[in-house]
């Protein structure tokens, strides 16, 4: 089934193209939620675990223990002469950072634990297992914006060709929903939807739906779906635009919802792949070891009461327009205004309404993609960290769980961590000053029969920095040792020998990235505290390649900030200059690790010796290999949009009846189109078009019928 290769429509085919974009819409009520009303908490559901309770306590007891111990120690470093305010400064930062580090290994041991025991996997799913029948209606959701219409496409195709090999296709649907603001790439994703429809006969099954306004972004997408579809189908499984999911997956997700009607989401488990770079590549090398350990340990304890990360996950719709409806934060932007980071919120929502939310680490054939170079990552991390903090004004709301609670404070705490790191940084330079320049004063204005001046335990102290960097790296052996337990997972990777000096190259490389992404976090919750909006930008899914000056711009002052750090350290003292050395490297190096770390040639370089290797990349299924062959597509430019819709009637009368009749509001005008409408009286030919609209008009005049009539006017011309 080749779908995407542009060709003309064989004649069969022609009676289908123009098959109505959508299905008879099904409105479902979806309230918006109060905040502010008062809630009675739900009871637990009867999915949740055994012993959840106790589970939860170990958690929360050994982080209370490993802290306590630390900041003991640490306190016996510092109060050699006594606390002064600055060590007492150091001290509290340590324990707040020290305590983030406890919980995320307590969370990984147990994980550790789950994972060789083979868990993780609730309500009864069982991969080795029959796939089970279906009796209900699920839709796919695809929401994109200004995505590459080839790639998208051919991963659905994928997915449709998955679906068919179990048996179970006709218990589901396709909806492609399109916040698309570039009108190329709209044309293209209609072409490729047409094309995608021809070849697998799929006119009643797959859909299209594009919005012109993207309100509320992602979750007003698919709580406009909800709205007007929702009622004819009993679950929703929602991915992203580099989303993938095996068929086997999708049916047995299904099924497990059919199973337990209390649950309301499962979460599964994506796996980062198609890393060209070697970012990308030390990113899914690291998710594929590492992030298994993790997703099983917070499974392992969350129980009914998990998150949800947005996609590759399966909702029960009914469930979701009841609880989820989100209202707008209170306050002006960046903390108030539309919830940016809306899937941690959406799961609350759910459980306070008594609906259970699991995570299925275990069950596999989850996949997406991800950022290909350190600046693509930076800019979905500025635009996470600002959704998260956000969740401020969401944690005072009534009714929920605890654990819920529990899942805003560690999403905020993820990049309040980075400042306090670069504080507890600047503070032990400060004290290092201090203790070098600063004469103790030995006649203080109080009474003391002795001095008092700084001084620590040097021999103590790198004691808790050995043991402070053992918890960091301890969980990446962990996940080694899992991978060992596991035959296809090992070979996957590398071999024993392959995955082990993997581990060690991502532990170097991780380490040396580590300083520039604390820094760039740092200055990213400085900003958001400070009112600044980030936006919604585009996520490149390219090689990741960038020019060198524009790297040199991006980086250029992380270069100037670990230059200025390492001249410090060096004038106060050289053990001082090497004590933070790993930091100092980091960012003094930051402009050729991100051209290195950007580069397909390093990445496919590691991956010919053996290194950074994951099984989606040695042996990957037939469905990613499908996703392969069946693109890339590039999307067309405006010109050859409008070729095409001159060209192919089908698509022009297809690309018609998207259009929904223009609901007019007194006083209120179209400016965008008002304007397009003038310009194009003024133009006699569509290149004349093409030079007078701009982007925005285009959009607006491809959304209206006057506009069309009036472009296939000028293309007589």
């Amino acid at each position: 089934m080749d779908v995407l290769p542009p060709a003309a429509a064989a004649p069969a085919e022609r009676g289908v193209r123009c098959a109505p974009p959508l299905p008879p819409e099904a409105p479902l009520a979806m309230p918006v939620q109060s905040f502010r009303a008062r809630r009675q908490q739900a009871p637990a559901p009867a999915t949740s675990p055994r012993w959840i309770g106790a589970r939860r306590a170990f958690i929360l007891l050994f982080t209370v223990l490993l802290t306590g111990f630390a900041a003991h120690e640490m306190y016996l470093v510092l109060q050699v002469a006594g606390l002064t305010a600055l060590e007492t400064v150091v001290l509290v930062l340590f324990v707040v950072l020290f305590a983030w580090i406890a919980f995320s290994f307590a969370s990984l041991l147990a994980g550790f634990v789950s994972m060789v025991a083979r868990g993780g996997l609730p309500l009864g799913i069982d991969p080795d297992a029959p796939l089970p029948e279906l009796s209900r209606r699920t839709a796919l959701l695809v929401p994109v914006y200004n995505e590459d219409p080839g790639q998208v496409f051919a991963r659905i195709a994928a997915m449709d060709e998955s679906l068919e090999r179990t048996g179970r296709l006709a218990h589901f649907d396709v909806f492609v929903l399109s916040d698309t603001t570039d009108p190329d790439i709209w044309i293209a994703e209609e072409a490729a939807l047409l094309r995608l429809r021809g070849m697998t006969g799929g006119h009643e099954r797959i859909f299209y739906r594009h919005r012109r306004y993207n309100e509320g972004r992602k979750a007003g997408n698919i709580s406009e779906w909800v709205m007007r579809f929702g009622a004819a189908y009993d679950h929703m499984l929602i991915f992203d635009a580099d989303s993938l999911m095996e068929g086997d997956t999708v049916v047995r997700m299904a099924a497990a919802l059919e199973a337990n009607p209390g649950v309301g989401l499962i979460q599964s488990l994506p796996m980062l792949m198609n890393g060209r770079t070697l970012f990308a590549r030390l990113q899914q090398f690291a998710g594929r070891v590492y992030g298994p350990l993790m997703a099983h340990g917070i499974a392992w304890w969350h129980g009914a009461e998990s998150n949800y990360w947005g996609h590759n996950a399966i909702i029960r719709t009914r469930a979701f327009a009841e609880q989820a409806g989100l209202p707008a934060l209170r306050g002006r932007k960046p903390v108030g205004g539309h919830i940016m980071s809306h899937d941690f919120v959406e799961a609350a929502l759910m459980r306070r309404g008594g609906w259970a939310v699991h995570m299925a680490p275990g069950l596999g054939g989850s996949y997406e993609e991800g950022p290909p170079a350190i600046p693509d990552y930076s800019a979905r991390d500025r635009r996470w960290a600002q959704g998260n903090l956000q969740h401020v004004g969401v944690l005072p709301a009534r009714g929920l769980h605890w654990v819920s609670r529990l899942h805003f404070l560690t999403g905020i705490g993820s990049y309040i961590t980075a400042p306090l790191w670069f504080a507890f940084l600047m503070a032990g330079l400060a004290i290092s000053l201090q203790a070098q320049f600063i004469r103790p004063e030995y006649f203080p204005a109080e009474f003391a029969l002795f001095p008092q001046w700084p001084a620590q335990d040097p021999v103590r102290a790198a004691w808790v920095f050995a043991g402070t960097m053992s918890l960091l790296v301890i969980p990446k052996l962990l996940g080694y040792l899992a991978l060992l337990t596991r035959r296809p997972l090992r070979q996957g990777c590398g071999g024993v020998f392959g995955a082990f000096v993997s581990v060690l190259v991502e532990i170097v490389l991780s380490a040396l990235v580590a300083p520039m992404m604390m820094l760039t976090q740092t200055v990213t919750v400085v900003g958001a505290a400070l009112g600044r909006d980030v936006g919604w930008q585009v996520q490149r899914r390219d090689d990741g390649s960038l020019p060198l000056l524009q790297i040199v711009r991006l980086f250029g002052w992380h270069t100037v900030v670990g230059l200025l750090l390492a001249l410090a350290a060096y004038a106060i003292s050289w053990p001082l200059f090497l004590w933070m050395s790993p930091v100092l490297l980091g960012l003094v190096l930051a402009i050729p690790l991100a051209w290195l770390t950007a580069s397909v040639g390093a990445g496919r370089m590691l991956g010919r010796v053996g290194l950074l290797l994951i099984p989606e990349e040695t042996a990957p299924s037939l469905l990613i290999r499908r996703a392969r062959e069946l693109g890339p597509v590039a999307p067309a430019h405006t010109v050859r949009a409008m070729k095409a819709l001159r060209e192919d009637t089908d698509l022009a009368a297809f690309h018609a009846s998207t259009l929904r009749p223009p609901v007019r509001q007194k006083g209120r005008i179209d400016i965008d189109l008002a304007l397009a409408l003038a310009k194009l009286e003024d133009a006699e030919a569509l290149a004349d078009a093409d030079e007078l609209l701009t982007r925005r008009e285009w959009l607006a005049v491809l959304a209206d019928q006057r506009g069309l009539s009036r472009l296939s006017a000028l293309q007589q011309v």
